[in-house]
């Protein structure tokens, strides 16, 4: 089949999404993976051609208004005026692919590929909905991952979903229904549940969750069009190298501590920089410092003694995560499957969104201290956490969780679910196959 991919965000929205279409092409099919700017390399590099659409998340987060949008609410009310054109053109770009590509299926991350439902309708073709959270299907196991809140009861945590997916719906919805009348010549109503995907003749679609089970165990009021595959990672680049500078760091003395906070940048680098390096001071530990999109400042920390600290732009995460002690980062889903994956303890200084959720989930799998909120660090409660993860017991549920993950399916296990689509079998014979 031709199977197009519909994604947008930071890297760690678009990486998964590689790593599930070289799981796709390996099984034959034909696939295009359609995201903004600046993720060429990547895609290609799974061996997947890549469709670009006009956005630059890293040059747009940078942007005074999203920084405020990050923090504060007002900020996202703004925000969330000020993009009403900007989604027009992203449902007018992936209109465009779609119909240069002219695909039989398409894939799409909730909600970053809005489009893709009403696309769906317009070719007659499948639309499956995927997820790298557990946001998006209402639970009474645990509170939304959209709120910051604690368990709710049974009542309050269903509740916090149906008003957040309510919410969505409504905002997502508004933006698509004269789209679809002008730009599809769609007559029919836009879909109220922007999660249910697309098939032909209304028939039953599979929605796949890209996290794990041992994080976030099946609810038990889910229905049986739900599957978790566990996250769809990427093995490092087969010809990548480690710079000379970085591997004569790493072997001159114990494991380090990885430090990063990947694309959130922080409302002062400079002063969250100096805090990070009097933690590392006090707890005794080396580190590795990843700047990313300007989380960390590369000039403060490159003043710190060449032994005890090397700071970089970034690596590949499933290169350098083994060889690291453990890791501290903001708490995206992404990096916080990749540093569980390696059995490494993990501290998460959440900033916004589900980033509070995944702290939550790693304090309760054993894998890490409680979360440290990113605006509150300090460097006593840091140095603190570090001394945690030298405990013997956090590290050995660390490195059990890590084998649980590793042993997840994956993008192989959603690749098999879109499979067995076409064939007609069910969701919950994939649960079956994955021990869900």
């Amino acid at each position: 089949m031709r199977i197009l991919i519909l994604t947008l965000g930071s890297r760690g929205d678009v990486q998964p999404y590689a790593a599930l279409g070289a799981a796709l092409k390996a099984r034959g099919h034909d696939v295009t993976l359609a995201t903004g700017q600046g993720f060429e390399d990547m895609i290609e590099a799974q061996g997947l051609p890549a469709a670009p659409l006009t956005d630059d998340v890293r040059q747009m987060i940078q942007t005074p208004e999203m920084q405020k949008a990050l923090r504060t609410f007002s900020g996202k009310v703004q925000a969330w005026r000020a993009s009403k054109g900007m989604y027009r053109r992203q449902l007018d770009e992936m209109w465009a692919v779609a119909r240069d590509i002219r695909p039989d299926m398409l894939v799409y991350h909730h909600p970053k590929g809005l489009a893709a439902q009403s696309i769906a309708e317009a070719l007659r073709i499948t639309a499956i909905p995927t997820a790298l959270i557990p946001a998006y299907i209402p639970t009474a196991a645990f509170p939304s991952p959209g709120l910051a809140l604690p368990d709710l009861g049974r009542f309050g945590n269903r509740m916090s979903h149906r008003v957040v997916v309510g919410l969505m719906s409504r905002l997502l919805a508004g933006q698509i229904g004269a789209w679809r009348r002008n730009s599809l010549g769609l007559t029919t109503r836009p879909p109220r549940d922007l999660f249910a995907g697309h098939r032909p003749e209304n028939r039953a679609v599979v929605r796949l969750h890209g996290f794990s089970r041992h994080l976030v165990p099946f609810p038990e009021d889910w229905g049986g069009a739900e599957e978790i595959t566990g996250y769809w990672f990427s093995d490092s680049p087969t010809d990548w190298r480690p710079p000379e500078d970085l591997a004569r760091f790493l072997a001159a003395g114990p494991p380090p501590v990885y430090v990063g906070f990947g694309s959130m940048p922080a409302e002062n680098a400079e002063h969250l920089t100096r805090t990070i390096l009097e933690a590392l001071t006090m707890a005794g530990r080396r580190a590795v410092l990843a700047t990313g999109w300007g989380g960390l400042a590369a000039g403060i920390a490159e003043n710190q003694i060449a032994t005890e600290v090397h700071v970089l732009e970034s690596a590949p995460h499933a290169w350098l995560f083994p060889r690291c002690a453990a890791v501290v980062h903001h708490g995206g889903a992404g990096t916080t499957h990749e540093g569980l994956r390696w059995g490494r303890p993990s501290i998460l200084c959440p900033v916004f969104g589900d980033q509070p959720f995944w702290g939550r989930r790693v304090l309760q799998a054993g894998a890490g201290p409680p979360p440290l909120p990113q605006k509150r660090l300090t460097a006593a409660a840091l140095a603190g956490a570090l001394a945690a993860t030298e405990d013997p017991a956090l590290r050995a549920r660390a490195a059990a969780l890590g084998e649980a993950l590793r042993a997840e399916p994956g993008a192989e296990g959603a690749a098999a679910a879109i499979n067995r689509l076409s064939t007609g079998e069910s969701a919950a014979a994939g649960r079956r196959e994955a021990g869900q």
